[in-house]
């Protein structure tokens, strides 16, 4: 675990504060700008709009879709992935600043408002139109693996986390007994129409988080501690728990700087907007609100794990990310804060499960061309769907490491998904002559960290291991292949214009 000097108090705070600035500034100025670039037609009309069937096609209020997009797309990611990065150190900050500003937030608005252009389409359906039919079914397939992932894991966690609170009321079955309830819960909350269930207790789970994360940072503020700043301790830490920073950090903090997740859920709020003008508060908006959550979040954690919150709080400072939470939320703030701390251990990553499995309902249904306005046709969907997250779930309880087994995995196809998108939005770009660089570079980034981690993580190839340098040298490689072939592309499409 890395050391760091804890002789800048003050500039430690002004770090965390410039980068709180730094975001706010992003959404007005960079956003702005990527607005520009993409041209919204305000009077254009919008599927909910021209086609609205009571299911998945139904106008909201923009505060509503807001807080909608923010809880899918956030979860428990800004949190636990900024605990976790926090631990590489300073260079936490860089990642969740620039890469939420340049990267994420251009990823989430531009994937969805072309779902928004293609009448409300799915990743895949996007992808495919962009990147060519035989990738729009390695889409499919690899989107909705990852959709059956993340409902598998998010009826567990939660599952676990409500069973040990309950053991003594419910027994060794209750984890089972839990599993069951949030299974449940997935299946009406996938087959209703969104404005029942969704539009109505996903705005509730919205605010409680957007509140716990302001109470700890007054808290935070308040208490003004001595971290670890980029100032006097540098921006890279070496590695944490044997893996080098680059390409750890880039998975570890996802859904707080870019995550591929988020452009399968922009689409379900494609359907609801009512103008192409709300999309940059709506998308790019409620990326940035996730970048502050995750830069907090980020705070308190080198807080926690480098400037003395541990010894504070009475607890061991190798606690997991939903002990930190625990531990935190109810040090700081009270009874209070235990029940905020419960919203985001265990609603946060329901209300992600189920989103995951409605949106994987829509792919299926676009892909085949079934109307979902007839409750038989989604459940004819639904089925084959749920039987497959329920083994899923079977082998995460049946097998001990089955949870991280998949986490890891999850953690990879997740960041892997947003360099597709990336890639599909860059076409876009160049083929309607408009500024390419804004995705382009975040796709050169992306491609690079996921084909690296692949190469030399133990749960890809495993290749190199022994090389310190060998990740640096691969992803300068990858970068400079991708570049090179994008090349080649953009010359052959100004040869075919």
């Amino acid at each position: 675990m890395p050391c760091f000097s804890n002789n800048a108090k003050f500039l430690a705070m002004i770090t965390f504060l410039i980068a709180i600035a730094m975001l706010v500034c992003g959404y007005f100025v960079y956003g702005a700008f990527v607005e520009k670039v993409f041209a919204p037609q305000f009077d254009r009309p919008t599927p909910a709009i021209e086609h609205p069937d009571g299911v998945d096609f139904i106008p909201l209020p923009t505060w509503k879709v807001f807080m909608i997009q923010f809880l899918n797309i956030a979860g428990t990611g800004p949190i636990f992935g900024a605990i976790l990065g926090a631990q590489f150190g300073p260079a936490a900050y860089l990642w969740i600043v620039l890469g939420c500003i340049f990267a994420g937030a251009v990823h989430d608005y531009l994937s969805g408002m072309l779902s928004i252009r293609h009448d409300g389409a799915g990743l895949p359906e996007i992808v495919g139109h962009y990147l060519g039919s035989r990738t729009k079914k390695v889409m499919l397939v690899f989107t909705m693996f990852l959709m059956v992932m993340v409902g598998a894991v998010f009826v567990y966690s939660p599952a676990l986390i409500l069973g040990n609170m309950t053991l003594d009321t419910l027994g060794d079955k209750s984890v089972f007994m839990w599993c069951g309830v949030i299974f449940v819960y997935y299946l009406i909350a996938t087959m209703l129409p969104i404005d029942k269930i969704i539009g109505k207790i996903y705005p509730v789970f919205a605010i409680a988080i957007l509140f716990m994360a302001v109470a700890l940072c007054v808290v935070l503020i308040g208490k003004w501690p001595s971290l670890p700043e980029i100032y006097s301790d540098g921006v890279l830490s070496d590695s944490f728990n044997g893996k080098t920073i680059f390409p750890a950090l880039f998975l570890t903090i996802a859904c707080g700087a870019i995550s591929g997740f988020h452009a399968t859920q922009s689409p379900l709020m494609a359907r609801c907007l009512k103008s192409e003008k709300l999309g940059r508060p709506v998308f790019f908006g409620s990326m940035i609100t996730e970048g502050i959550v995750a830069l907090i979040w980020a705070t308190i954690s080198m807080y926690f794990f480098y400037g003395g919150g541990a010894a504070d709080l009475g607890v061991d400072n190798t606690l997991q990310a939903p002990q930190v939470v625990t531990a935190v939320s109810k040090g700081w703030l009270g009874t209070f804060g235990g029940i905020l701390a419960l919203l985001g251990v265990v609603a946060a990553p329901i209300t992600s499960g189920d989103t995951a499995l409605r949106s994987a309902r829509l792919i299926v249904a676009d892909f085949i061309h079934l109307d979902q306005k007839p409750i038989g046709k989604r459940l004819y969907i639904c089925i084959p769907l749920f039987a497959a997250t329920m083994a899923l779930l079977w082998f995460n309880i049946a097998n001990p490491n089955g949870f991280n087994v998949i986490w890891n995995y999850f953690g990879w196809a997740n960041q892997a998904l947003s360099v597709f998108t990336l890639w599909a939005i860059t076409v876009y770009l160049v083929r309607n002559g408009r500024l390419y660089l804004i995705t382009l570079l975040p796709a050169v980034l992306m491609t690079s960290v996921c084909t690296t981690y692949i190469i030399v993580s133990q749960q890809g190839f495993g290749l190199f291991a022994s090389y310190a340098f060998a990740p640096h040298i691969i992803g300068v490689c990858v970068a400079i292949l991708a570049l090179a072939l994008f090349a080649m592309w953009v010359k052959k499409e100004n040869v075919r214009a």
